[in-house]
C-alpha cells in the first residue's frame, strides 16, 4: 500500500480538463528559450569559474551517442541512421577532443559523480568504440567509486558479452528501450524486439553487478489498446526492473519526420489514451511501485524513491536524478550542458560539430545565463516536480522576496486548480494533491514566465 506521500488519484475528468500542451521541465528555462548570443566563449567563461565561492562540486557528465542501425518511427530524438562505423570512429576522435578543450577550461575538481551516455543508440558503438571513449573519459576526469553511471541500451543489439563490458567500463545502471511486446505495434513503430532479447539483457546486468535496471515503455502509439499494453506489462513486471517509465508518445510529425510513416488513422484516441495509461498505474502500483513523478515509477527501495522521501530528488537533463548540486558538462551533437547558473547546447549536426573543434572553438550553437528570476522560478518548479509541495518561507528566504506579492498573478490562476482540488495553497506552502501528481507539469507551467509572456505551447506535447 502506498504512504499518503506517494498517493496518486487519476481522474480522467480533470486530466481531460487540465490537459493543456506543455514543456517537460528537465530544465527551466526549457531549451528552447536558448539564444545565440550566449556562445563558444561565454561558457570558457564560465567553465574558469565554476569554483567562484570556493566550492569545487563533483560532476555530472553526458555523453550523446547519435548513431543508430534502425529507424523508430516514433523518436524525436537527435540521431544518424547508419550501418558504417567508420562515422562513429570518427566521431569518438572528436568527442575527445571535445573532452579535452572542456577539461582544459574547467576550473576546480575534475572528479565525476554521474555519467550518462545517451543517444541514439549508445550501444551501437563496437566493443573497441566503447573501450576507447570509456579510456578518453577517463584521461580528463576521474569517475568516483561510488558514482551513477548508467546506459541507454537496446536490446536488439547488445548480447551478455556486451552487458559484461559494459560492467568492466564501470556502468552500473542500465535503461533498457522497450515500447511495447505487442508485435502489431512494434511492426507499426518499426522497432521489431522479442522477450527473449530483452530478457537476456536485463537478467545479464543483474549477472554482471548493475545497482539498477529501468524499463522505457510508451503508451499512445499506434495498434495499442488496452489489452496489448495489459499483456506488455504482464511480460516487463515479470522482470521486475527497478524503475520504469511510461512515456507519452507525442505525435508531431511536423516536428520530427520519421513520424510521418505512422498511419494516424490508427493511433489510440483519446480516451483509450487515457484508459492505457490508467491501467498501467494502477498495475504498477499494485505492483509495489512508488510513483515518482510524471512518467516515472521505481521500487520504494530504488535511490530515487529513498531520494523523493528524503527531499533530495532533483531533475536534470536526463530526467529524475539523486545529484541536485552537480555541475553538468555535456560533449557530443545537441548536448546541453548546465554550469553555474548557465545552459549551453552543442551544435546539433556532426558538420558544425566538427568544423568548431577542427577550428579550436567549442562547438557551442547557443545558451543561457539565468537571471535572478529565472533562478527562483527554476527552484519552485523543481520543488514541485520531485516533491509535489513548495515550502513559500523557504523560497523567501533563499530568495529574498515577498512570495504571495511577487507571486500574485501567479497565485490567482492557480486557482482553478485549488478549486478542482489538484493543489492547495496557505500560508506555509503549496502542496500538489493525489488528483494533481499526473498534472504537476500543468502546475509547474503558471510559474513559467516564459510561457505566461508567449502563450506559445503548439511546440509541446500535452501533459497527459
Amino acid at each position: 500500500m502506498l504512504s499518503n506521500f506517494q498517493e496518486l488519484v487519476f481522474d480522467p475528468q480533470l486530466v481531460r480538463r487540465f490537459d493543456v500542451n506543455g514543456p517537460r521541465y528537465t530544465s527551466y528555462p526549457t531549451a528552447d528559450r536558448l539564444a545565440e548570443t550566449f556562445n563558444a566563449e561565454t561558457y570558457r567563461s564560465w567553465l574558469g569559474r565554476r569554483t567562484i565561492g570556493g566550492i569545487s562540486r563533483a560532476l555530472s557528465l553526458y555523453v550523446h551517442i547519435p548513431f543508430c542501425n534502425t529507424i523508430c518511427y516514433y523518436c524525436g530524438c537527435n540521431k544518424i541512421i547508419t550501418k558504417d562505423h567508420g562515422r562513429s570512429a570518427k566521431y569518438i576522435k572528436y568527442l575527445g577532443r571535445e573532452l579535452d578543450m572542456q577539461a582544459t577550461a574547467l576550473d576546480g575538481s575534475h572528479d565525476v559523480i554521474q555519467l550518462h551516455w545517451g543517444g541514439g543508440t549508445p550501444t551501437f558503438l563496437a566493443d573497441d568504440e566503447m573501450r576507447r571513449l570509456m579510456d578518453l573519459t577517463r584521461k580528463h576526469f576521474r569517475l568516483l567509486p561510488d558514482g551513477e553511471y548508467s546506459i541507454e541500451v537496446d536490446p536488439r543489439k547488445v548480447n551478455r558479452q556486451t552487458v559484461k563490458l559494459l560492467a568492466e567500463l564501470a556502468f552500473n545502471r542500465m535503461s533498457v528501450g522497450v515500447q511495447d511486446f505487442e508485435p502489431a505495434v512494434q511492426s507499426a513503430i518499426n522497432r521489431i524486439q522479442s522477450l527473449e532479447e530483452t530478457r537476456e539483457v536485463i537478467e545479464a546486468a543483474r549477472e554482471f553487478g548493475f545497482k539498477s535496471v529501468s524499463v522505457d515503455l510508451m503508451y499512445g502509439l499506434p495498434k495499442q489498446s488496452v489489452d496489448s499494453f495489459n499483456h506488455t506489462l504482464d511480460e516487463v513486471l515479470k522482470f521486475s526492473p527497478d524503475r520504469l517509465s511510461v512515456y507519452n508518445y507525442a505525435h508531431l510529425p511536423a516536428h520530427f519526420k520519421p513520424q510521418r510513416r505512422i498511419n494516424e488513422a490508427e493511433l489510440p484516441s483519446p480516451d483509450a489514451r487515457l484508459q492505457i495509461l490508467q491501467t498501467a498505474i494502477r498495475r504498477l502500483t499494485d505492483a509495489g511501485y512508488v510513483f515518482i513523478g510524471m512518467d516515472h515509477f521505481a521500487k520504494p527501495e530504488d535511490e530515487l524513491a529513498v531520494a523523493q522521501r528524503q527531499g533530495r530528488l532533483h531533475r536534470n537533463f536526463q530526467g529524475y536524478s539523486t545529484y541536485a548540486e552537480a555541475d553538468l558538462l555535456a560533449f557530443g551533437v545537441s548536448a546541453i550542458s548546465k554550469v553555474g547558473p548557465t545552459y549551453c547546447q552543442n551544435f546539433r549536426t556532426l558538420d558544425e560539430y566538427y568544423a568548431a573543434i577542427d577550428n579550436g572553438v567549442l562547438p557551442v550553437m547557443r545558451g543561457m545565463e539565468l537571471t535572478a528570476d529565472d533562478l527562483l522560478r527554476r527552484s519552485i518548479i523543481q520543488a514541485l516536480m520531485c516533491h509535489f509541495e513548495l515550502s513559500l518561507e523557504a523560497i523567501e528566504i533563499a530568495h529574498l522576496i515577498d512570495f504571495k506579492s511577487y507571486f500574485a498573478p501567479e497565485l490567482v490562476d492557480l486557482k482553478p486548480m485549488e478549486e478542482a482540488e489538484l493543489l492547495r495553497v496557505d500560508d506555509r506552502r503549496i502542496s500538489v494533491l493525489p488528483k494533481g501528481r499526473m498534472l504537476v507539469r500543468a502546475i509547474a507551467m503558471v510559474f513559467d514566465r516564459h510561457l505566461r509572456a508567449d502563450r506559445e505551447r503548439r511546440r509541446y506535447s500535452k501533459v497527459i
